[in-house]
């Protein structure tokens, strides 16, 4: 018997959960309903609630709601629920959890492993973030794969023959185009390109706008101040957008909205879908442009194409078929659920796994461009990008490149690992970065080799090696934010655990600080990297070495709270000054002037 593997689509406005069951792909409900709202929110009780019962009582408790966290993943915030702040993956647990509860109520048997899809351009910054939330949510991750990618494993193609399909996918907040050709059973992902802040939000975004000025030039109202009314607006153009996918018109009606003088406001109004598509237009031209970049990545004409393939609830906008009708020369195909495609495939690639018969082999690829930055010999700036995993590279893979030192007896280098496709980093994203300390003394030129290692699940390995002596340093990106402690991972577990034991909601965890070890100070300094800075960082810098020098010497005087946060301080002036951001260390060097002035006066 093989494993009960559930395939994901955590989606940023609905989420859905599928099995593969006696060979048939099937898509688990709840009450009636294949769609799940990606919503969490607190009841007036304080109790958890996720999905519909979350979404319903939005309306009256926007502030106590959380929407569309998938549009946060990988970032490094906190979102307020109740009297706590939760990471994004941790909200994404929430909806995970309860997914994988729903799915062993049907299924009548416990479920710990899944497949988790997320958008093809999605970084490994939020692809480590979504699988942060699998396991916060007690599953076991085996794969993370792209949205497309899904959506073409159950799309009929004809197995003994050879088709080009272009999958489209637009859903609530992220937009895929990628190209997948799929031969003999074997799918391949050609090219990929998108937009991870597009989708059916800002569509709705554009309605509400549309409303509420609409309103206010009636009313002298701004129904934006209520959150309330925001929320019931936001709610009743959504729906009118889904109208509008089928009907020239939709009207938008809300009694008793908000009071003006003692005088209860009604909003009765009607958007027809030539204004509707007028407004969102702009946004599809976008789509239409990643489009046009990933049949040049694949190097294919639109007469190339077999095959367009529609997915994401936000597809089904006419407006969507017509542009793509236009722009490609063939009708596109809708005909299994936009909504469910992508579930559905998470399930196929998870019977893959599990031994089942389902006749498909997934080959995927790197949506970006992966490398580090380097000095070149023609030009001694710091900010040159150089790929080593070049965009749409089929996955795994490995790619090493060498370089060479900057100075005569340069005892140390900093490898900096940035993902984008532009020459120079600072218009990349850095995804993280590591030292190589204790080279040998040699002239300038001293060879490193660098390596990228990135497996199916999208996730980097880079390794730096002096050449000569063997000497090797690693680091693996998984999350450019802040790495959890495994300790706070089991916390967070158990609080979500409390949740569906007993439906009550756990105490707040205990986040008391750790004690600062004065100590261990004295080294901060030791992070400072003259070696890679401009030439004359001894004059530029003086005053920022000078004040930390002097900051550390006080930490032994003043009381833990202050110690650490000089201590964070000097650590942000460092990070600062290694990265040549002038403005940065100047900034923070000013909060710690500040900080031991405000000290030194209360003394």
């Amino acid at each position: 018997m093989t494993d009960i593997i559930l395939g994901i689509d955590l989606g940023t406005t609905n989420s859905e959960v599928s099995v593969i069951r006696d060979n048939e792909i099937v898509v688990l409900e709840k009450d009636g309903a294949k769609l799940f709202p990606s919503v969490v929110g607190l009841n007036i009780s304080g109790n958890l609630l996720v999905g519909h019962a979350a979404r319903n009582q939005a309306i009256l408790y926007p502030e106590r709601t959380v929407k569309s966290i998938k549009r946060r993943m990988g970032e490094d915030v906190k979102v307020q629920l109740g009297e706590r702040e939760y990471t994004p993956p941790e909200i994404s647990a929430m909806i995970l959890r309860t997914l994988r509860a729903y799915a062993e109520e049907s299924l009548g048997q416990k479920v710990s492993k899944a497949v988790i899809t997320v958008p093809a351009f999605f970084n490994d910054t939020q692809r480590e973030a979504t699988r942060l939330a699998g396991e916060l949510a007690g599953l076991e991750v085996l794969r993370i794969i792209n949205e497309p990618t899904a959506a073409s494993l159950v799309y009929g193609t004809d197995p003994d023959k050879s088709e080009t399909l272009l999958v489209y996918d637009l859903g609530g907040g992220t937009f895929d185009v990628s190209i997948v050709r799929v031969e003999g059973g074997v799918i391949e992902v050609l090219a990929s390109h998108g937009d991870t802040h597009l989708g059916g939000d800002d569509f709705d975004q554009l309605l509400f706008d549309h409303v509420c000025e609409t309103f206010k030039k009636k009313n002298k109202v701004d129904l934006r101040q209520t959150p309330t009314a925001v929320s019931r607006v936001m709610q009743a153009v959504e729906e009118a957008k889904k109208q509008l996918s089928t009907e020239p018109f939709a009207a938008v009606r809300e009694e008793f909205l908000v009071e003006k003088d003692g005088t209860p406001l009604h909003l009765d109004l009607e958007i027809s879908r030539n204004d509707y598509e007028a407004m969102i237009l702009p946004l599809l031209e976008k789509t239409v442009t990643c489009l046009n970049d990933a049949l040049r990545d694949a190097g294919l004409r639109p007469t190339d194409i077999d095959k367009v393939i529609l997915v994401g609830g936000a597809s089904r906008t006419p407006l969507v078929h017509q542009l793509l009708e236009n722009r490609m020369g063939t009708t596109p195909h809708g005909e299994i659920d936009p909504d469910l495609c992508v579930t559905m495939g998470a399930a196929v690639q998870g019977g893959l796994i599990s031994g089942a018969e389902v006749g498909r082999v997934l080959i995927d690829i790197t949506p970006h461009t992966l490398g580090v930055s380097a000095f070149m010999d023609h030009d001694q700036s710091p900010y040159h990008f150089v790929p080593l995993i070049k965009r749409n590279t089929p996955v795994p893979c490995t790619r090493s490149d060498v370089f060479g030192t900057n100075h005569d007896n340069q005892e140390m280098v900093i490898i900096e690992v940035f993902q984008g496709e532009a020459e120079d980093v600072r218009y990349n994203t850095q995804i993280g970065e590591f030292y190589l300390k204790g080279l040998s003394k040699a002239p300038r030129g001293n060879e490193i080799v660098c390596r990228f290692d990135l497996d199916i699940n999208g996730i980097l390995h880079v390794s730096a090696t002096e050449k000569k002596t063997g000497l090797q340093d690693t680091i693996t990106v998984e999350n450019a934010l802040d790495a959890r402690k495994s300790d706070e991972n089991d916390k967070f577990r158990e609080h979500l655990d409390g949740f569906f034991d007993d439906l009550e909601f756990a105490q707040p965890i205990d986040e008391s600080p750790e004690i600062v070890d004065v100590a261990d100070n004295s080294s901060l300094l030791e992070k400072f990297n003259p070696e890679g800075l401009e030439k004359g960082w001894e004059k530029t810098y003086a005053e920022e070495i000078d004040l930390m020098q002097r900051a550390m010497k006080r930490l032994p005087d003043v009381s833990q709270d202050d110690a650490r946060e000089i201590s964070e301080l000097i650590q942000k002036t460092v990070d600062a000054m290694n990265h040549r951001k002038r403005d940065e260390a100047q900034a923070s060097a000013s909060e710690l002037e500040d900080l031991l002035y405000y000290l030194e006066d209360s003394v």
